[in-house]
C-alpha cells in the first residue's frame, strides 16, 4: 500500500507517523493510498521551516517571485493529464471532469504571475495641507490553506500561488480524502524553482488542523468546505489573533445569485 509522503523543508520525504487514512477511489471504492496524520514534531518541523524561508522570500523582489509562478504554470500545462489521471483516480471523476478542475487552478497561476501589478501601492497628494499620504503592499508571514475533496487541484491553486507570490510563505492542508493531487502539485513547485520552506504540505485530520489554527506563527488561514468546519476554523482562527477567511457550503461570499 502506497503512503502519501509529505513535504517539509523543500524535502518530500514520508511520515514517521503510525496513523493512516485510507484514500479511496470513490468509483470503485478501492483503496489506492494512505494519508498520514503527520506527527506533532512533523508540523512544527512544516511551520518553523515556513517561518525561516519567509525571512528571506519576502525580500526577494517581486519580479522574480513571478518568474517562479511562470515556470511553474509552464510545468502545470506540461503535466496537465498527468495530474487529471491522478485527480480522477482519488475523486471518481470522470477525466474530462479532471481536466477542468487542473485548468481552472492554472488560470489562478496565470493571475500569481501578475504579482508586480498586485503589489503595486497607492500615493495622495494635499489629502490635508502640506500632507502627502501613501501606501504600501506587504506580505503577511506564513499562511495556512485548508482544502476539500471536491476540487483538489483547483482550490490549493487559488491559494498557495498568490499568496506565495506576493512573498508570504504558505502551510498547505489538503483533504486527507485526496492527498495524491495537491502532492504532485508540490512536487512541479519544486521543479520549478520553489526555494526550501516556501512551500510546505502536511496531512491528517482534526489534530493536524489545530496547529495551523492557535500557533502564533501562522497569520492568516483560508478554508473552503463545509459550514461546520468553517464556523470552527473562523471562530478559532480569528479568536488567536488571525485573519481568516472561510467559503463554507458552497456559497458565493457575498450571497448573491448568477
Amino acid at each position: 500500500m502506497r503512503n502519501v509522503s509529505m513535504l517539509v523543508n523543500g524535502e518530500i520525504k514520508a511520515s514517521e507517523t503510525t496513523q493512516f487514512i485510507p484514500v479511496t477511489n470513490p468509483a470503485n471504492n478501492e483503496v489506492i493510498a494512505q494519508a498520514p496524520c503527520i506527527t506533532d514534531s512533523e508540523m512544527e518541523a512544516a511551520i518553523a521551516s515556513a517561518q525561516a524561508a519567509f525571512d528571506t522570500w519576502k525580500d526577494v523582489p517581486v519580479a522574480e517571485r513571478a518568474r517562479v509562478m511562470m515556470r511553474y504554470q509552464a510545468l502545470l500545462k506540461e503535466h496537465h493529464d498527468e495530474i487529471a489521471t491522478i485527480l480522477a483516480s482519488e475523486t471518481g471523476k470522470t477525466f474530462d471532469d479532471a481536466k477542468g478542475d487542473v485548468w481552472r487552478g492554472i488560470e489562478v497561476v496565470e493571475q500569481a504571475m501578475n504579482a508586480p501589478a498586485l503589489m503595486m501601492g497607492e500615493t495622495v497628494e494635499n489629502v490635508a495641507r502640506g500632507i502627502d499620504t501613501y501606501s504600501m503592499t506587504q506580505p503577511l508571514g506564513v499562511c495556512a490553506g485548508i482544502t476539500p475533496f471536491n476540487f483538489p487541484a483547483m482550490i490549493p491553486l487559488w491559494m498557495f500561488p498568490l499568496a506565495i507570490a506576493c512573498g508570504n510563505t504558505f502551510v498547505l492542508k489538503p483533504s486527507e480524502q485526496d492527498p495524491l493531487t495537491p502532492m504532485k502539485l508540490a512536487e512541479l513547485f519544486l521543479e520549478a524553482g520553489g526555494p526550501a520552506g516556501v512551500l510546505n504540505v502536511v496531512h491528517g485530520g482534526k489534530d493536524q488542523v489545530t496547529p495551523l489554527l492557535t500557533d502564533p506563527r501562522i497569520k492568516a488561514v483560508s478554508f473552503v468546505g463545509s459550514v461546520p468546519v468553517g464556523q470552527h476554523i473562523y471562530k478559532t482562527a480569528t479568536a488567536n489573533m488571525k485573519r481568516a477567511q472561510c467559503f463554507a457550503g458552497a456559497k458565493k461570499p457575498l450571497g448573491y445569485y448568477a
